[in-house]
């Protein structure tokens, strides 16, 4: 089975950066576009949440283009500790939580970063 895969890593890596870069650039997008709103509702400050929400989009902008993706995966893997935290410690919603308010997508998070921190960003990138 490998065998037949074996040729499609590189665009199984890029289908997981895409994937990656589009839940943190949203996300961040948010913080960036709605920064006082955001602010409240992940209760912190409102400089905080700009400075969050330009280290997941310049996260997902390194992860989409594989320009210091192992730098930006290991960013954005703080940022879910954070996160993580602030859920498990903070509001104590458990693993699973309510709705999405648990912390295992937050951990799924970090497992999808590691990956590319580990492997590296495959042959796919911007620049090489």
């Amino acid at each position: 089975m490998h065998d037949l895969v074996l040729p499609y890593q590189d665009w199984a890596l890029l289908a997981l950066r895409l994937m990656i870069a589009a839940i943190f650039g949203s996300s961040g997008w948010n913080h960036l576009a709605n920064p006082e709103e955001r602010s409240k509702s992940i209760e912190m400050s409102k400089p905080f949440t700009i400075f969050l929400g330009a280290a997941e989009f310049a996260g997902a902008l390194g992860i989409a283009g594989g320009v210091l993706a192992g730098w930006a995966a290991l960013g954005l893997i703080l940022v879910m500790l954070g996160a993580i935290y602030k859920k498990a410690f903070v509001w104590r919603t458990g693993f699973w939580g309510k709705g999405s308010q648990g912390w295992h997508y937050d951990t799924v998070m970090i497992v999808m970063n590691f990956v590319v921190l580990a492997v590296g960003p495959g042959k796919l990138v911007l620049f090489r």
